[in-house]
């Protein structure tokens, strides 16, 4: 099981696997059991946002155990969130805000222990 951060520019946090596209949360999703998923809106010039991914997401039924949204942009934000709201399973947890900061702490020190 692994964690996932998107974002374009903002640093990847201690135990979370980097997707600085669209296409490569995709690829982890499809692939890999994923247990937090981080996600930004804006995701560079010209490129897919995170509403394209969350909307592919609810196309495809992949989502993870736990999705936050750290996005800045609170219009962007508020899209995703109840895009995914409306369509995520019952079991997911959705968090209209970014990873707290104990458990960013908690997955650090357990990916140290790996």
């Amino acid at each position: 099981m692994i964690h996932v951060f998107l974002d374009d520019v903002r640093p990847c946090p201690k135990g979370f696997v980097p997707a600085r596209t669209v296409e490569e949360c995709i690829l982890l999703l499809q692939e890999c059991e994923v247990h937090v998923l981080s996600l930004d809106y804006d995701l560079g010039w010209d490129q897919p946002n995170g509403y394209e991914l969350a909307r592919y997401m609810v196309q495809h039924r992949l989502f993870a155990k736990e999705i936050y949204l750290h996005s800045s942009s609170p219009t962007g934000r508020m899209n995703m969130y109840q895009l995914l709201y409306s369509h995520k399973p019952e079991h997911v947890k959705l968090y209209n805000r970014p990873v707290p900061r104990e458990l960013l702490d908690r997955i650090g020190r357990e990916s140290q222990k790996s």
